[in-house]
């Protein structure tokens, strides 16, 4: 038998020389190929052309300060996050043609919306009125935030993604509507690190009613390393396992704790650049300093009670009672120079349906009014606090929800809907100018009109005021240079002071 018999037919074309020569010319051009994207990747860079600016950071000191990419007023920042997609229309964004043609259905507005059929033209359950030197109209739904609009910067063509709360949440805080990316102020702690070294740089202060939809999603660290997710409490839920139990004394305890790190020490000797165990040893670390910091950071009786009687912690619902609470905790946390805090108002992992969040599909007069109760005073009087004490000087505050409500009725007549292509945000404090109105949205409040802003653009613009450029910060992450803003987004340059 002959020996090229029992060859295969793959086998043989190998040995045919055209063959042979062919894929050995294709083999040297992928071998060209990749060497040319070997030498791309040492200097990488975005469809934007810059080099992506990954910090430097100490995995043994992960919350080291570091300096941003340019100068910048803001040092720190507050959100102020409102689950549920508080009404534009019914608090900053005022429109008389709701008025003109209330109780009618124009033509050009959808018959369909994201929970169904939509009735007619509603106007604003609450008289709107100026407020400031500046004039602005606001509703009565919201008066003690209104009276301060000659501190605020106000967009009122924020336009999203999605109609979906879950997705919401994340496209707002992370910048992407799927789970699992890193949070904004991961995002920042990750950057900058932080001032305070007794307290988490990162501080997500939950609703008394608990988590919003999204959950964890909302100030957690995605593929970042550990030690940059947020540290959820709030002053009715104090961090947990900081207590040192009544059998041990301080003494025992302080003998403990560098014993530990003695033995943490050694550890990542023999284990170095493991980040994650960096991370642990990191956050140990840090919780052994917050069993002093934090008792202090929580005992509100401190406050003088001029301070509690302004920001509403002893009058109206329990509910407010407590966020007033946590509104106090955020502001001295600020003080205490944390980088990140993050205030919620409104929660409900199922929904709520206007009960323990914004989402008022149905009786919005109601629901709306009991979150605005909740919500009002404390955050008002914060704000004013933080100016009296100087802290706006190098504070950014960001009042944020995920979209905003439809000008007209639901079908059952007395919600109103999801609208993801007109809502109002706005910007205080550090770097951004006082007293104005950015975007349009058309004359129903319908849809973004004039100077449309996408999620993208409010955090380039939030990133930027913090010093920190969107399209260079940026993390390697499965083959691809993550950012916050994905490969969107512009620096809304006419709010910058």
């Amino acid at each position: 038998m002959n020996e090229s018999e029992n060859i295969s037919l793959h086998g043989r074309g190998l040995l045919d020389r055209r063959n042979f020569m062919r894929n050995t010319a294709f083999s040297m051009g992928g071998l060209g190929l990749a060497q040319l994207l070997a030498a791309e990747s040492e200097k990488p860079s975005d469809f934007s052309g810059k080099s992506p600016i990954r910090p430097t950071i100490d995995p043994d000191n992960p919350y080291l300060p570091r300096k941003g990419h340019m100068h910048s007023a803001a040092k720190q920042v507050l959100v102020i996050y409102c689950p549920g997609a508080v009404s534009h229309v019914d608090t900053f964004d005022y429109k008389p043609d709701l008025y003109k043609y209330h109780g009618q259905k124009p033509p050009g507005l959808p018959a369909v919306t994201f929970e169904g059929p939509s009735g007619n033209i509603a106007k604003p359950f609450w008289d709107f009125k100026p407020r400031g030197e500046c004039g602005k109209m606001t509703s009565e739904l919201l008066p003690n935030l209104g009276n301060l609009s000659d501190d605020f910067c106000y967009i009122h063509s924020m336009t999203t993604q999605t109609s979906a709360h879950p997705q919401g949440e994340n496209f707002m805080n992370s910048g992407f509507t799927m789970e699992g990316f890193p949070s904004f102020g991961a995002w920042v702690t990750y950057a900058l690190g932080s001032d305070c070294e007794d307290l988490p740089a990162f501080v997500a202060i939950n609703d008394p009613r608990g988590l919003a939809r999204s959950g964890k999603n909302n100030f957690g660290n995605g593929f970042l390393p550990a030690a940059f997710q947020g540290t959820d409490f709030n002053a009715k839920n104090p961090p947990s396992n900081l207590g040192r139990p009544e059998a041990f004394t301080a003494g025992d305890d302080k003998k403990t704790v560098d014993l530990l790190k003695r033995l943490n020490a050694n550890h990542l000797e023999k284990f170095p650049g493991d980040a994650n165990l960096a991370a642990r040893v990191a956050s140990y670390e840090l919780a052994g300093q917050m069993q002093m910091s934090v008792p202090e950071m929580m005992d509100l009786s401190a406050e003088p009670e001029s301070i509690h009687k302004e920001y509403g912690t002893d009058e109206g619902s329990d509910l407010k009672k407590e966020y007033a609470k946590n509104c106090i905790l955020a502001r001295r946390l600020i003080e205490k120079g944390v980088r990140v805090v993050q205030l919620f108002n409104g929660s409900d992992p199922s929904g709520g349906n206007g009960i323990t969040n914004w989402d008022s599909h149905s009786n919005i007069a109601d629901t709306h009014a009991m979150q605005a109760e909740i919500m009002d005073q404390p955050t008002a009087a914060m704000i004013r606090d933080m100016k009296r004490r100087g802290l706006l000087e190098n504070t950014l505050i960001v009042w944020a929800t995920e979209f905003g409500r439809m000008p007209f009725l639901q079908g059952n007549g007395t919600g109103r809907d999801h609208n993801p292509s007109a809502f109002t945000c706005f910007l205080a404090g550090a770097g951004v100018k006082k007293g104005i109105s950015y975007g349009e949205s058309d004359e129903f409040g319908f849809k973004a009109a004039v100077d449309p802003v996408e999620v993208y653009d409010f955090n380039a613009t939030i990133l930027h005021l913090m010093g920190l450029d969107h399209e260079r910060l940026s993390y390697y992450h499965n083959g691809l240079e993550r950012r916050l803003t994905n490969v969107h987004g512009h620096v809304i340059k006419d709010v910058l002071a």
